[in-house]
């Protein structure tokens, strides 16, 4: 071994820093090169701030300022120049309340408007103050929409369901008021047709209040009152209803009147202060299942009111048959249709469970009721030190979804804090379902103290599979594949996501280089495990040092003595190689192990699938071994009977037939080409690049355009070819990296 190389495998091996050539990462503030471009989110429109709408109906319950704009925009915005001048307005006003959002201002998207117009107006020259009064006048005229604005911190996950989860019960609570406000009000019409028949309503002071104070010297009311009596028929003396009806009339609306699930306009006390309802959003499981068990009884008695309600306005009410059945309804009379009536109960926790905690949560999910659970995640990497054990990332968090899943009764959904208003579409649909649901959000705000912001964190973790996407939802059809989907993930049918990373060389040129974002990646963000990483200062890189996700995705043979090194950046964007000490690398192969096992449940990449595939595939060439064997075996023997020659053929013809008999000459060998008869189609040429690599009318590859791609990925389709028929030939581009490497990867 060079004496050069030894003190990177030594690293590597062992994470021991010794040599000259290595620096230990801590305190160099290095990032992933793929982050050079995500120094300040302020800058760039993604899908934060969000914003929580307020109101109900129509109006989306939560949506990105960056799309509220653009919505605005499609609407108000003229085509041409004067379209193109309101365009850039906006987003000059958008950047504003992104930055001040940034910086900590909190508050309603009116308030946040306002101020960021106030600092953009300060900022223009007094020609052009006219012109941009007019378009934000114009913006926040148009721009209807309001509620709180946040930004993607630790706050967000709790605060965003919260928020969905509130305007959901207050369309429920709506729907609540309109059905059973309209009962409340016929049953007192009801009740009050029949007090004004009794003798009580007919009394002096009865008649007396029911008129006013201003007649009363007028009105001699003891008098009129009995009038009133002696006209009164003696049937309706005591009122037209028979007095069990009356009494179950008035017991239904006291119920439905006083119950505590919903607030009503109805509900409402002399002193003009709502009567209070009962809570439904909780911190344990225990406290959500002891309040959902002693509040049952109520729920059964507020059904049995509306239903009674029901069959007396409709005067459909039969004792023969129904005071036995109302006498007997109770707790486990309740349906599941009655069930969804009810506010759904919503938990948020921190993944920190204990066991108890931890069996309460799944013995809620499988109960089937409706509970809503957050489980967040703020720090996957916090519990796995990288000592003398295992690294075990987040692991509890990943569990818990996985065991979710497998009850097949609760929906569930697992997603970073990043992609919550991409997924807001599966987030609704969860809160909607009549059953449990799980949420597991990765907020990623526990690098936010070190200075990387927690939006980047958590879109790391998903796109590095450390936190992968996944939803199940059992409300789908009885289809595995319908219920379960893996399909947010970036890149899902691969280990890892990849990017093109561009970047100029020592000669001030472009240069490109395909870049897999792993595990390690992920771990190479968080400050704490600096010490399992070491720059390679440019002096000392050498031909045996191997990015990561080559590293990974190759077989031993290949990189048995390769030191891997993952591309980082310093403050300066400066492109750095660091070396990995081989703990992570095992801890990305675990994760890449655990990413497979979720691609199965998605039906990507399916083992099952691929040996069914094999099969046929063997069956399929014995069939054509023995089909060929049948034909030769009936061709004549030589000097034996010839069969009758046919028609001579034209003479054209015959030559073409010559011209297809002489053998095909292969290409010269620096021209790259592909056997393409031979072709199994596989798709792993075309996965890696569908411009180099076509198919032809047959659905067999060939080349395309050679340069349409890297001599890189010609060569490692070569390597991935399952029958060996791609033959990369020479590079176009000479000046493309690691040329000397992968020149001697593609001689054989």
């Amino acid at each position: 071994m060079s004496a050069e190389i030894l003190p990177l495998t030594t690293f590597h091996l062992t994470g021991d820093l010794t040599g000259s050539g290595l620096t230990g990462m801590k305190g160099l503030d290095l990032r992933p090169a793929l982050f050079s471009a995500y120094r300040d989110l302020s800058k760039l429109r993604y899908d934060y701030p969000m914003v929580l709408v307020d109101g109900a109906g129509e109006t989306p319950i939560f949506s990105s300022l960056s799309s509220l704009v653009d919505g605005v925009l499609r609407d108000i915005a003229p085509e041409g120049i004067e379209g193109e001048r309101l365009r850039r307005q906006a987003m000059a006003w958008e950047s504003e309340i992104r930055a001040a959002v940034a910086n900590g201002e909190t508050g309603k998207l009116s308030k946040l408007m306002g101020k960021a117009r106030k600092t953009l107006l300060a900022k223009i020259q007094k020609a052009d103050l006219d012109g941009m009064k007019e378009s934000l006048d114009q913006l926040q005229k148009s721009l209807t929409l309001d509620g709180e604005v946040i930004d993607c911190d630790e706050q967000t996950p709790v605060r965003l369901l919260s928020h969905a989860w509130g305007r959901m019960q207050a369309e429920k609570s709506a729907k609540f008021e309109a059905e059973v406000g309209d009962l409340i009000v016929k049953l007192r019409d009801i009740l009050q047709a029949d007090f004004m028949q009794t003798e009580e309503a007919r009394s002096a002071d009865n008649l007396k209040g029911s008129v006013g104070k201003g007649f009363e010297k007028i009105f001699d009311f003891s008098a009129m009152s009995d009038m009133l009596n002696e006209a009164a028929p003696e049937s309706i003396q005591d009122g037209a209803l028979p007095k069990k009806r009356r009494a179950r009339i008035a017991a239904a609306l006291t119920q439905l009147e006083n119950q505590k699930f919903f607030s009503l306009a109805s509900g409402v006390k002399k002193k003009g202060k709502r009567r209070k309802t009962h809570e439904f959003m909780f911190a344990s499981c225990a406290d959500a299942r002891q309040a959902f068990e002693t509040r049952l009884k109520e729920m059964a008695a507020l059904v049995k009111a509306v239903s009674i309600a029901e069959l007396e306005i409709e005067n459909n009410y039969s004792e023969t048959n129904h005071d036995a059945f109302f006498k007997g309804f109770g707790e486990d009379s309740l349906a599941p249709q009655d069930m969804a009536m009810f506010p759904a109960y919503l938990i948020c926790l921190g993944d920190d469970l204990e066991d108890g905690e931890r069996a309460r949560l799944l013995d809620l999910l499988a109960s089937g009721l409706p509970m809503k659970v957050l489980v967040q995640t703020d720090d996957i990497l916090a519990h796995s030190p990288v000592g003398e054990g295992r690294f075990s990332f987040g692991i509890k968090s990943l569990q818990l979804a996985s065991m979710a899943v497998g009850l097949n009764s609760a929906f569930v959904l697992q997603a970073s804090a990043s992609h919550l208003c991409q997924a807001s579409q599966r987030l609704l649909g969860g809160l909607a379902y009549d059953g449990p649901a799980l949420f597991s959000i990765f907020s990623g705000a526990a690098t936010q103290k070190s200075g990387l912001p927690a939006y980047l964190s958590a879109a790391a973790a998903m796109q590095a599979r450390a936190f992968p996407a996944f939803s199940y939802d059992p409300a789908q059809e009885l289809d595995w594949a319908a219920r379960f989907t893996v399909d947010d993930n970036p890149q899902s049918d691969l280990d890892w996501p990849k990017q093109m990373l561009d970047y100029q060389d020592e000669e001030l040129q472009k240069a490109s280089q395909e870049v897999a974002f792993t595990f390690v990646d992920f771990v190479a963000c968080d400050a704490r495990y600096a010490e399992h990483f070491a720059r390679v200062a440019p002096d000392g890189w050498h031909d045996d040092m191997v990015d990561l996700g080559h590293f990974m995705n190759n077989g031993v043979s290949d990189t048995a003595e390769k030191i891997p090194y993952i591309l980082m950046v310093d403050a300066a964007d400066a492109l750095q190689r660091v070396i990995v000490e081989d703990k992570l690398i095992e801890a990305a192969n675990r994760c890449a192990e655990m990413w497979h096992s979720l691609q199965e449940l998605g039906g990507i990449n399916s083992t099952h699938a691929k040996r069914l595939l094999a099969v046929e595939r063997a069956k399929w060439e014995e069939e054509k071994a023995a089909e060929i064997e049948s034909l030769q075996a009936q061709a004549p023997a030589p000097g034996g009977p010839q069969p009758a020659p046919a028609e001579a053929a034209p003479a054209e013809a015959a030559e073409a037939i010559e011209e297809d008999d002489e053998p095909e000459e292969a290409p010269p060998s620096d021209e790259p080409y592909i056997e393409t008869p031979r072709c199994t189609t596989c798709n792993e040429c075309t996965d890696i690049n569908n411009q180099l690599f076509t198919y032809n009318e047959n659905l067999q590859a060939s080349i395309a355009d050679p340069t349409a791609g890297t001599f890189k990925e010609m060569v490692e389709a070569a390597e991935n070819c399952q029958v060996a028929i791609i033959h990369p030939g020479k590079p176009k581009n000479m000046d493309e990296p690691g040329l000397d490497d992968l020149i001697k990867r593609a001689e054989p």
